[in-house]
């Protein structure tokens, strides 16, 4: 990997959080960003990592995303809320809904259940047309483990994450084939068609079923949660506004949660105790892949290929901080 950073994380960490923190957030929000940020990085997600700050900026210097905000409560019955982002940074957000709605759910034994909608460029095809038409629409569910590391599903319903594709493409390369279509809507595996205009689609996993699960995840995210759905071309802002759709489940009130520890525990031992297939080192859960490359890159530190570098020291410069300061803190 030539020419490649290899940043250590708290490092990298300080070079985000000072780059929010000139664009005007407050000492928590900078902070809250970076190691959200980081964190993905650390586990093997570039995708969602620290090359979504020059988004952020360009975002922020638009005015489509806010500073210093936090969430306000539009409906609190109890048992359910709505609540408002004021079209502040997602990390701060959720970690506010989270709080209001059950603190940190794994943290706290509750099993959860996120359906998220993108209002952005759409970026994904539905199965079958030849266009984007709607976002990468996350679903997520987290079952916390007694005494043992949770089990984390969070996946977009496409066939790859559109931040994968802009990494692909700040590396100069290609994607596997049958992920993407070019602006005719014709195969291809050039991820500039995810990146820069003009500008075609990724395709749905699983085909039908994955278009299916984006459908719902658009309708409850966006609809059902109180916001909007992705209905017609954007107005080629940077903004990305999401919505989401939580459900929030506590298995001790269900009086259910002594049997689900008993039958997790017995069905992720049948389940990992298949036979490997060729090439593979032990069938593992959701969340595993993610740990190993947390405990690999805390030792070995992160790695940020030279575009996406140039482009975190650009947006460090649109508020103010020079390069000699950006690289002074990577050290």
């Amino acid at each position: 990997m030539a020419d490649y950073r290899t940043v250590k994380a708290d490092s990298l960490t300080s070079v985000v959080r000072s780059i929010v923190r000139a664009g005007g957030s407050s000492d928590r929000e900078a902070g809250l960003v970076a190691v959200n940020l980081v964190e993905a990085n650390l586990k093997g997600h570039d995708s969602h990592g620290v090359g979504m700050v020059p988004r952020y900026i360009d975002a922020m210097k638009e005015g489509g995303l806010q500073i210093n905000q936090h969430v306000s409560v539009v409906m609190d019955g109890g048992v359910m809320l709505t609540l408002d982002g004021n079209v502040g940074y997602g990390q701060v957000m959720g970690h506010e809904a989270m709080e209001l709605g059950a603190e940190q759910c794994i943290g706290h034994g509750l099993v959860s259940i996120h359906f998220v909608n993108v209002l952005a460029r759409p970026i994904v095809a539905p199965f079958g047309g030849r266009d984007a038409r709607h976002g990468t629409n996350p679903f997520c569910v987290g079952i916390p483990r007694p005494g043992k590391d949770p089990i984390v599903l969070d996946f977009a319903t496409s066939k790859i994450a559109q931040g994968k594709t802009r990494v692909a493409y700040n590396k100069g390369e290609q994607l596997a084939p049958n992920t993407i279509i070019d602006n005719h809507g014709n195969p291809s595996t050039d991820p500039r068609f995810t990146v820069i205009e003009p500008s075609g689609a990724i395709l749905p996993f699983g085909e039908h079923k994955g278009s299916g699960l984006a459908l719902i995840c658009e309708l409850l995210g966006g609809a059902l949660s109180g916001g909007k759905t992705l209905s017609g071309k954007t107005d080629g802002s940077r903004k990305v506004i999401n919505s989401m759709f939580s459900i929030l489940i506590d298995p001790a009130k269900m009086g259910t949660g002594e049997n689900l520890a008993r039958e997790m525990e017995s069905f992720v031992a049948w389940h990992t105790a298949s036979p490997p297939a060729e090439g593979v080192d032990h069938v593992k859960i959701a969340g595993e892949p993610e740990r190993e490359w947390k405990k690999q890159r805390l030792a070995e530190g992160i790695p940020v290929d030279p575009t996406t570098w140039r482009e975190i020291v650009a947006a460090g410069a649109k508020v103010g901080l020079d390069n000699a300061a950006i690289e002074k803190l990577a050290t």
